[in-house]
């Protein structure tokens, strides 16, 4: 049995009204206690799971105090292995970067930039034991336009097609039902979800924007989203 978790941590921010995008503008690029007393809490929430996808976490710029906050969490949280894919850098204010912490030691860590009009969008995938029996997962953080959300998850279900046990976890900024993801499923041996479990925005959940999809050979026993998710 595996516990899986993907989460956006906003580098550390705390949101709770759309209005804090703007009124708490300097705290996305200034780092604070707040961040780290948040990065502490979600840390006990980690070391509950076997693998954990992280998007927009900080690889260590001005925003995080310089800290990478993938390796802070799995050293936190107890994680033995880590990987982080930064992709958009502005500066010396911010690092965004997808990140995978996990229990076992993958065979492979592979990065691939995601194709878009605007760079700074990567996946993240690892394959886990043997070829045949293995186990592939990846995590993504989709653009917000839907034409580079298209171009991405065509890229996406190239990479997964005839991979066997599959997941695919993170913000993909597409909601389900919906017919985007179905160009995942058309290509792959990813499932759709038995439900859609909202979790945007994070106070008042009412879309399911971030996945964990998982291919038809894995039992999934329990789905759920964490408070605040």
């Amino acid at each position: 049995t595996l516990r899986l978790l993907s989460c956006n941590i906003l580098a550390g921010a705390s949101i709770e009204r759309y209005r804090q995008y703007f009124t708490r503008g300097l705290t996305h690029v200034l780092p604070g206690p707040g961040k780290q007393a948040n990065l502490d809490r979600l840390a006990d929430l980690v070391a509950q799971f076997d693998l954990v996808g992280l998007q927009e976490a900080d690889a260590g710029s001005l925003r995080s105090g310089f800290l990478n906050q993938t390796q802070y969490l799995a050293q936190a949280a107890g994680m033995p292995y880590w990987s982080d894919q930064p992709n958009r850098r502005v500066a010396q204010l911010a690092r965004s970067a997808n990140g995978l912490l996990s229990r076992m030691a993958p065979r492979e860590v592979l990065d691939y930039p995601l194709p878009g009009r605007i760079p700074g969008r990567g996946a993240l995938l690892a394959r886990y034991g043997a070829d045949a029996a293995g186990l592939t997962v990846l995590v993504a953080h989709l653009s917000l336009g839907p034409k580079a959300r298209a171009r991405q998850l065509d890229f996406i279900a190239e990479l997964l097609q005839g991979r066997g046990a599959t997941v695919l976890m993170g913000d993909l900024n597409c909601a389900w039902p919906g017919p985007e993801l179905q160009r995942v499923f058309a290509h792959t041996q990813l499932q759709p979800p038995s439900d859609a479990l909202p979790t945007y925005p994070s106070w008042r959940p009412r879309r399911a924007i971030d996945h964990i999809l998982v291919s038809d050979g894995i039992e999934v026993l329990r789905r759920w989203t964490p408070p605040q998710a």
